[in-house]
């Protein structure tokens, strides 16, 4: 493999991925709001002579590299969006980049840059979709919501909605270089993650004064905590290679402390590592849920968003970024070891219809979504990032894309297309009540 010219043409603009990198990183915004973020990466695009296709009414674009010859299509991604974060120390205005996307954002840079180069795309056939994408976190449900009763977007997550938006129209296959912890190895891959409902139960009960006639109202805010203990119940009944998680947070608990809770909310994720086991938990949780409602004579609401499908790494994807990552590091700091991941990712999504890769490669200190999380080696988490991205591009796309065309051939989708698929996930976003009452009678309805 041609290592030497690929590394020197990233390496000739690391200037550029630190400024990237420190920019983004004091400059935090959740997803959707993005726009600082979006508008300094297009920029440094720009400049560089690219056109780009902006999503316009919220954050992100992409562009097309073309080498001029016929072949598949390689998307390579990066996120933009940071999360809530108060207690960060980094923290500006309640957000920071507590996983590291800002990272992926300035290994963007590099890539970008160093495609520009004389003699970048010699030898290589097809071409490359560079796209910067908003919202992967899960986080601000009732935002996200809001956007969609607008009709400013149709999915909760980013790249899924540029894959409703049609701007994955085209593409073969896919990847992105997430940022991993330095401790672990330099570069690792596992088989896939869990995928998740986005999920808010809404408790309704009846205000009254709480010390002097508690008598007089359904306490929702019981109903809630017996909804969670019942939760926490379910537990042992869900089966270990399912992978189910469910960790429910209260948004909104009453209020005022002398009034009896009549309006209560809790937002939960149910994560598993495939839609039937995920729909088979969900189906517990309502009934969980229901039974806090029902004890207390509250009502509760549930609304559902398929916000991640699980991820399934393309095996034959994950082969050749093994033979191009071993040899420029070393099979000793790469593992590709099978397992299971229980976090989410929107490139689940993706891989639903496309070959994919979502790998991890170190560079990063502290603890994932913690207070302390930083990149404390910058060559590993952005330029060596930048360097394997852009030589596993090279590898796929050159003699005639070779290696590119057998991925592809070798991928069974889930969904035929993109149309197909979203009929299927949007048939899952569903708004419905849990307890109906008549008199004294209570029905349950799923």
């Amino acid at each position: 493999m041609e290592h030497a010219k690929y590394l020197e043409l990233v390496a000739k603009h690391r200037a550029a991925m630190e400024e990237a990198e420190r920019y983004i990183w004091e400059h935090p915004e959740t997803g959707f709001r993005e726009w600082k973020t979006s508008a300094y990466l297009a920029g440094i695009f720009e400049k560089a002579g690219y056109t780009l296709t902006k999503a316009g009414d919220i954050p992100g674009f992409y562009t097309d590299i073309e080498t001029g010859r016929p072949g598949p299509k390689l998307l390579i991604l990066c996120e933009l969006d940071a999360l809530l974060a108060p207690g960060h120390f980094q923290a500006r205005e309640g957000c920071a980049h507590a996983c590291g996307h800002h990272a992926q954002c300035a290994a963007m840079v590099g890539i970008a840059l160093a495609l520009r180069e004389p003699g970048a795309l010699d030898g290589l056939s097809g071409s490359i979709r560079l796209m910067a994408v908003p919202a992967e976190e899960g986080i601000e449900l009732d935002f996200r919501r809001e956007l969609r009763r607008q009709g400013l977007i149709h999915s909760p997550t980013g790249k899924e909605e540029f894959l409703y938006r049609g701007y994955m129209d085209g593409v073969d296959l896919a990847y992105m270089f997430h940022t991993g912890p330095s401790d672990g190895p330099r570069f690792s891959c596992n088989a896939g993650c869990n995928g998740l409902i986005m999920k808010s139960a809404r408790y309704a009960g009846t205000a009254a004064h709480a010390g002097g006639a508690p008598h007089l109202g359904k306490n929702a805010l019981y109903a809630a905590t017996l909804g969670l203990q019942a939760i926490n119940s379910l537990r042992e009944t869900f089966q270990d290679d399912e992978h189910i998680r469910i960790h429910p947070i209260i948004t909104a608990g009453g209020e005022s402390v002398n009034i009896i809770p009549a309006n209560v909310q809790i937002d939960t994720f149910v994560r598993g590592a495939s839609m039937e086991s995920i729909m088979r938990a969900n189906e517990k949780v309502n009934r969980a849920l229901a039974a806090g409602a029902l004890a207390m004579g509250a009502t509760v609401k549930v609304s559902d968003m398929l916000g991640y499908a699980p991820l399934t790494n393309s095996k034959a994807l994950m082969a050749v970024a093994k033979e191009c990552v071993e040899g420029l590091i070393g099979a000793e700091n790469v593992e590709m070891d099978g397992a299971w991941g229980c976090g989410s990712t929107d490139m689940g999504n993706l891989s639903c219809v496309m070959p994919c890769m979502h790998p991890h490669i170190a560079g990063a200190a502290g603890k994932s979504h913690g207070d302390d999380y930083h990149i404390d080696d910058f060559d590993t988490a952005c330029v060596l990032s930048a360097q394997c991205q852009l030589l596993l591009a090279a590898e796929l796309l050159k003699n005639g894309a070779e290696k590119a065309r057998r991925v592809v051939e070798s991928y069974v989708p889930l969904y035929a297309s993109r149309e197909e698929y979203f009929r299927a996930i949007d048939a899952l976003s569903t708004d419905r009540e849990l307890i109906a009452y008549d008199g004294a009678s209570a029905r349950v309805q799923f």
